[in-house]
């Protein structure tokens, strides 16, 4: 189920981007076409005539989700746009800057794509470099096609060089939030006991190292008597019934505190200081009753619950560990006293 939302996640910020980026190349080629109109580049107008045809047909793509043959045709149409813009305007125009930001793009593609090749991302960036170089050999023997006033190439040179950092900036922001995202949730099912949804061991010791005074802290442990007997006389299926209901008994019962699965039949709780010590202790007990009020019916079998708690206050001279291990020795000493 995880990974069908994880997988629903990514398609919606692939269709996002896609669509956001296809408006914007879109709307690029229609101001292309009126530079290309003013300068009268005949050969160019015709080009990008096509290349605004296409961009309209891409967007049956993306709706279609075809996310990586669309990044397919459109890296192709770029490569003949800019190498046929950069010859016939000549290279001060700055038509090849942004195949420098797609590069990015395209490593971008195929981390979210099916087909994970890096090879492709790196034969685009190869491909970029000789539309970067050939060109401005070209264009540095031979007179450009297509006379572009140097106010005009400034502009371009300048809108072109913005471009290349923007799409830079832009997809390495997207990749940037959904790696942080990706990495959260990582973080949290890490710490999360995947049975009961409560924090595991690995939160309890996250939550204690962050507390910088632990002064009154007061830590309990506690597990479900005899619930061995109860696997094997119920099943497991039960025992997880069980497990999950006494978790969630646990953290609704005692307001603000930490409660966490330390593992097996065995649960932490961390109280916070107060005015008066002994009402932490008064929750204790409540939690003890509560567990053993409380009806736990499997299968229409009424089967009887109940746990024995250890507790110690914290003090300086003792580590988080050792300090687990004092509640579990008293938790013990709870179970041969009865």
């Amino acid at each position: 189920m995880e990974g069908i939302r994880e997988r629903q996640s990514v398609l919606k910020l692939m269709k996002k981007t896609c669509y956001g980026a296809n408006i914007i190349y879109l709307a690029i080629r229609v101001l292309y076409l009126i530079f290309f109109i003013i300068i009268k580049a005949t050969a160019l107008i015709y080009i990008d005539a096509a290349s605004i045809l296409i961009y309209l047909l891409f967007f049956l793509l993306i709706r279609k989700e075809k996310y990586y043959l669309y990044a397919l045709i459109c890296g192709n149409e770029f490569f003949v746009f800019m190498t046929s813009a950069t010859i016939l305007c000549g290279i001060n125009s700055g038509f090849y800057l942004p195949l420098i930001g797609l590069t990015v793009v395209s490593f971008f593609t195929t981390y979210f794509s099916k087909i994970r090749n890096i090879g492709h991302s790196v034969i685009w960036t190869v491909l970029s470099a000789v539309i970067v170089i050939v060109p401005f050999f070209i264009t540095t023997f031979n007179a450009p096609l297509y006379t572009v006033d140097k106010w005009l190439e400034i502009v371009f040179f300048t809108i072109h060089t913005l471009s290349a950092l923007a799409l830079i900036c832009v997809y390495l922001i997207i990749f940037l939030k959904y790696a942080i995202s990706l990495e959260n949730r990582i973080m949290n099912e890490s710490r999360t006991d995947e049975l009961t949804q409560i924090n595991n061991r690995y939160a309890l010791y996250d939550y204690l190292d962050n507390i910088d005074d632990k002064t009154g802290y007061l830590l309990a442990i506690f597990d479900i008597d005899d619930f061995k007997k109860i696997n094997d006389e119920y099943g497991h299926v039960c025992g997880d019934y069980i497990l999950k209901k006494v978790a969630s008994l646990a953290t609704n019962c005692i307001h603000d505190s930490f409660v966490c699965r330390y593992g097996g039949e065995e649960f932490v709780v961390i109280l916070p200081p107060c005015n008066d010590p002994d009402i932490r202790y008064l929750n204790l007990e409540s939690l003890r009753k509560k567990i053993q009020d409380t009806p736990f019916e499997f299968e229409g079998k009424d089967i009887s619950v109940t746990i024995t708690l250890g507790a110690h206050i914290y003090d300086e001279t003792i580590k988080n560990q050792n300090w687990v291990e004092l509640a579990d020795k008293k938790m013990y000493e709870g179970k041969k006293s009865g």
